[in-house]
């Protein structure tokens, strides 16, 4: 996209308060705010938040002009900073020649004849869960989306500890919880100096970050004194430690180590949990869905056997259905970048100095109706290959795009089949009454107030 002489029409701008701009209408519900902005203005619109200059894109052409075609003009945003206080400059945070040379010693380990190593520990975690649920007392509803999280975690922490450092991570549960809080809330704090006061939910939240980065460090150190050599272990930590940059022969520090252990802890399964969880809600509220899910999964695996690798290539409804949970409820709703210099989209010119940051939503091209049929209707026959072909790629970016393309996009998709292929396999789920869960936008898009299903086995497996 070349600037011409004649190519300055301005981008249109939504009026806010003075000073403040639309800081509190974002701040109060980001998605009415949001769609409101594209139900308005087609391709570009920009609005004033407590004096930053932001620019919402609305297609998927810009989309990927931003993440892939002049990728190198964009940073990540401000906002980032918040992920940064825990996750530290691990691949989702860090930029630059230090992101290039960590990406190159991250990939192996995602590669998916690395990560089929993984797929007996996450059919043993997600049988743990289900030999629990045929314990329970039937008549109570499970909150599902806490169910979830514990499952997601339990799986991420054999992902990359495998099982001899299980005791060790024993009770963080509640760590995690108060750092995701604490996270959610930052996003929206616009005085960032008060990070740094020692008011109550700021201790809180380093006591829970020092609890979880001394077990990390714990672990790393055990591995690195242990007789048996890091390449033994088929886990991502093990995969991680192995790995050496073919141009300076060097290896991750402690530090990389544990900020890309972090990252991959932390964001490997809210975002996967969030993502069970709304697709188990669609799932109850669509039966007949679910049972179309059912049949595939029958005729593939039986009544009794786990999928592997091979088999889950043939549960292709199964992975629609995932596809369009995605759609409608992305874990990773929104994402920012900020302008090195100024760009051109079409006739408009995104100045710097002058824009504060441009903001993609994945939410919004989700259920744009210029490339989705039924845009707020739960089909997963929008992912049927015929209608795939029809759509801009850029059009659906559940793990974003371009170079930073999520790098666990293949370990979270092998995840969430084998964990939805299991579970309706041996449970029918029921909504607790005909309430509308509402999603929340946060760091990720988690149901409000949690989610309760009725959980009931279909039958006993011998």
């Amino acid at each position: 996209m070349v600037p011409t002489a004649n190519a300055s029409k301005p981008i249109p701008k939504r009026k806010g308060l003075p000073w403040v701009g639309s800081t509190f209408d974002f701040a109060r519900d980001p998605l009415a705010f949001l769609t409101g902005l594209q139900q308005r203005y087609d391709r570009l619109v920009q609005f004033d938040a407590v004096g930053r200059l932001i620019t919402l894109t609305l297609t998927p052409e810009d989309a990927k002009h931003i993440l892939q075609e002049n990728n190198r003009n964009y940073v990540k945003s401000d906002a980032y900073e918040v992920l940064k206080m825990f996750l530290g400059n691990g691949l989702l945070n860090s930029e630059g020649d230090f992101w290039r040379r960590q990406r190159r010693l991250a990939q192996p380990a995602f590669h998916k004849q690395r990560l089929a190593l993984l797929v007996e520990g996450m059919n043993r975690e997600t049988g743990e869960l289900m030999a629990r649920w045929k314990n329970r007392t039937l008549e109570k509803p499970l909150l599902i989306s806490e169910e979830m999280m514990q499952l997601a975690l339990a799986i991420v922490t054999h992902s990359l500890f495998s099982s001899d450092v299980k005791n060790h991570l024993d009770n963080v549960s509640e760590s995690i919880t108060i750092i995701i809080e604490t996270a959610y809330k930052e996003l929206f704090n616009f005085f960032p100096i008060t990070r740094k006061w020692p008011t109550p939910r700021a201790i809180r939240y380093r006591r829970a970050v020092a609890k979880i980065e001394g077990i990390i460090y714990e672990i790393i150190h055990r591995r690195q004194t242990a007789a048996l050599p890091a390449q033994s272990h088929d886990d991502l930590l093990g995969m991680l430690m192995e790995a050496q940059d073919d141009e300076t022969g060097e290896r991750m520090t402690n530090q990389q180590l544990r900020d890309e252990i972090t990252t991959i802890f932390m964001a490997g399964h809210e975002t996967t949990a969030n993502a069970l969880s709304w697709a188990l809600y669609l799932l109850a509220k669509h039966p007949e869905v679910a049972a179309k899910v059912r049949d595939e999964i029958n005729r593939v695996l039986g009544a009794t056997r786990f999928p592997t690798v091979e088999t889950l290539r043939e549960l292709p409804y199964t992975t629609q259905v995932i596809q369009e949970t995605m759609r409608l409820y992305p874990p990773a709703w929104i994402f920012g970048r900020q302008p090195l210099q100024s760009d051109q989209f079409g006739a408009y010119r995104l100045t710097v100095p002058g824009a504060n940051g441009v903001l993609i939503c994945p939410y919004l091209l989700h259920r744009d109706p210029r490339y989705w049929e039924k845009p707020d209707t739960f089909d997963p026959d929008h992912f049927r290959p015929e209608a795939v072909k029809l759509r801009p790629t850029y059009a659906y970016l559940p793990f974003g795009g371009g170079p930073r393309l999520c790098i666990g996009n293949h370990f979270a998709m092998m995840e969430m089949q084998i964990v939805l292929s299991l579970l309706v396999r041996e449970f029918d789920f029921q909504p607790v009454d005909t309430r509308e869960i509402r999603p929340e936008p946060g760091i990720t898009l988690r149901p409000k107030g949690g989610l309760r299903l009725r959980v009931l086995p279909r039958r006993t497996t011998g």
